[in-house]
Formats: C-alpha cells, structure tokens, sequence
C-alpha cells in the first residue's frame, strides 16, 4: 500500500499508508485532528541510482528551502578580442 505524505496547517507534514482509491482525499492530522491536504512527493524508489535519488531529493528541499549563493563557481568565461560571429568564421 502506497505511503502519502500530507501538510497540517498548524502541526507540519505526517505520512499515512491508505489505498490508492483515497488517495486524492483530505486525512485527519493525527496531533490536532485538524483537516490535512495532500502534498505531492516524488515517488520513492528504492532501485534508483543514489545519484538520481540525491537529485529528487535537493529538488524537493529546493522547492521550499532555496540555497543562497553569495559566490559564483567555475571559471570566468573569456571574451573574445574579436567579436566576428563563429558561424562567420567557417
């Protein structure tokens, strides 16, 4: 049976297993009995490569939780003493 995770507005996120028929319902949060909403997650699966589970999982914190950059990485681009197009060049 499924694993839905859903958001109480006064107590935060709690998971419930329910079948898929009720899946599209509101569940009571088990803290305050207050009506909770579903929130849509990635599926977990369990078989995925570590680095495709890393990436659901930075983009889910992202979506709530942005990361601030106060620095840029790499390496600056250069520019080009002449500024002629590349398809000119061919």
């Amino acid at each position: 049976m499924p694993v839905y995770v859903f958001a109480c507005p006064a107590c935060g996120r709690f998971e419930l297993t329910r079948p898929m028929t009720r899946a599209g319902e509101a569940a009571a949060c088990p803290e305050c009995g207050r009506e909770a909403r579903r929130v849509f997650t990635p599926p977990n699966h369990p078989l995925l490569r570590s680095e495709v589970r890393r990436a659901l999982g930075a983009e889910e914190a992202s979506a709530h939780e942005p990361r601030v950059v106060s620095q840029t990485r790499g390496r600056p681009l250069r520019h080009r003493a002449d500024p002629t197009p590349p398809w000119v060049l061919h």
